[in-house]
């Protein structure tokens, strides 16, 4: 039997199906050339642990306690209504290491080839491009992305390492300078990308590349899904670990589901986000 979530909110209460929910939003639609749709999603604890560290590597991971079934459908409903893909160094490094999967495709199992059929019947690109978003440059790209001929870009800053760059470019990649300094900016990336032809852009990134789009006003949507479990832990990641955000920080909500089983029987939430904006 399908999985059902419980849409809370806009009412009235009623049952869903998971698969569909996410691709009923139609994303894709949303942007133009002038204003791409920037949307994120995470998937967060109780007391906003989206990830624990490792004390002994420092390496972040994701607990067991926060996957499913449910979460992990809806995120790549999300990422099938991508153009293109926003990643970053560390997401390569651990794929590259084994501590990640790589979630950089569409369709590609028998479980999720409804995906990329969605894709085509919505007019698609196959697979959707990646841009890679990276201050020290110190990554390998995946042979997953040349096997299903994704399109490939490099997002840095100008005081990026310059020979890295020269590297990168004289390899064929298209290097985007999208920040004063080492690190990306959050509107000159979203700008660079639409002038390319990408009018959806999904942040498959970690809290700095959310806080980067959230401080310049380009965040368009965030999706979060909240376990209605606590994780605790002295080393942990949460949304936002910079300065305060202000009245950029500002959400309101825009839809909510109740999954009554998630992860290991505890429940969960679906909940979706439009930034207020600075105003």
């Amino acid at each position: 039997m399908a999985a059902k979530i419980l849409r809370l909110y806009p009412g009235p209460p009623r049952e869903t199906a998971v698969e569909g929910t996410y691709l009923a939003h139609n994303i894709q639609t949303l942007g133009t050339a002038a204003a791409p749709f920037v949307y994120a999603n995470f998937v967060c604890s109780l007391d906003g642990r989206i990830a624990l560290k490792d004390s002994s590597t420092g390496r972040s991971y994701l607990p067991a306690g926060l996957t499913g079934d449910s979460d992990f459908r809806l995120l790549l409903e999300l990422a099938a209504q991508a153009d293109c893909l926003i990643t970053h160094a560390g997401y390569l490094r651990a794929i590259a290491a084994g501590h990640l999967d790589d979630i950089l495709q569409v369709g590609i199992s028998r479980e999720t080839r409804d995906l990329s059929e969605w894709r085509r019947d919505n007019g698609l690109a196959p697979q959707p491009a990646v841009a890679i978003a990276s201050g020290s440059l110190d990554f390998s790209i995946p042979d997953s992305l040349v096997r299903h001929a994704q399109r490939v870009f490099v997002a840095t800053g100008e005081k990026a390492p310059s020979e890295k760059v020269k590297v990168l470019r004289a390899n064929g990649h298209d290097v985007i300078i999208a920040g004063k300094g080492t690190f990306v900016e959050g509107a000159q990336l979203a700008r660079a990308l639409a002038q390319r032809g990408f009018r959806s852009l999904f942040l498959l990134a970690g809290p700095r590349m959310l806080e980067a789009m959230l401080r310049d006003g380009v965040l368009s949507r965030l999706y979060i899904t909240v376990v209605h479990r606590l994780l605790g832990g002295e080393g942990f990641q949460s949304l936002i670990s910079g300065p305060e955000l202000g009245l950029a920080g500002r959400l309101r909500m825009s839809s909510l589901f109740f999954d009554p089983v998630g992860p290991e029987n505890t429940g969960q939430w679906f909940v979706q986000f439009e930034p207020c904006g600075a105003a």
